[in-house]
């Protein structure tokens, strides 16, 4: 499917509001109703849209510290330790990464003892993992959800 400029500009509005009613992106876009509820049904059959989701306040609901680790893997080991830690809840985000056999991942837990706990427990007990790099979160800038267009 080929986007255009309308089906951009939904995107765009969505990203910013993914709440914002079919009424209110026509209004914004001077069509009906029915044409906005049309093209986001496309847009989803396409699979460009793949979900709408809810973003939450990691901090807010209790997960205070944010942390960014580099988990080199034995090449043969890359996927199962993916898949693993993939099903550990205090993995928001794991990725594999061109370069070195490498996963990039995302931890948020409630304090440094639950981390500790974590890293020593958890990460260090995984088969085929050959080295761990951490990176504690001070403050974020920007964090954004979703593809800028």
């Amino acid at each position: 499917m080929k986007l255009d400029v309308t089906d951009r500009k939904i995107l765009e509005l969505l990203t910013e509001n993914g709440r914002m009613s079919y009424v209110d992106i026509a209004k914004e876009l001077g069509l009906s109703r029915v044409a906005i509820r049309e093209r986001i049904n496309q847009l989803m059959d396409e699979g460009i849209i793949e979900k709408f989701s809810v973003v939450i306040n990691s901090d807010k609901v209790g997960k205070k510290v944010s942390a960014f680790f580099e988990v080199d893997c034995e090449p043969t080991s890359l996927v199962s330790v993916a898949e693993e830690l993939a099903e550990n809840a205090k993995v928001a985000s794991c990725y594999q990464m061109t370069g070195p056999s490498t996963l990039h991942m995302h931890v948020l837990v409630n304090d440094f003892d639950e981390l500790e706990y974590f890293i020593n427990e958890e990460l260090y007990a995984l088969k085929g993992i050959t080295r761990v790099e951490s990176h504690i979160l001070l403050r974020r800038f920007k964090s954004r959800g979703g593809l800028q267009l």
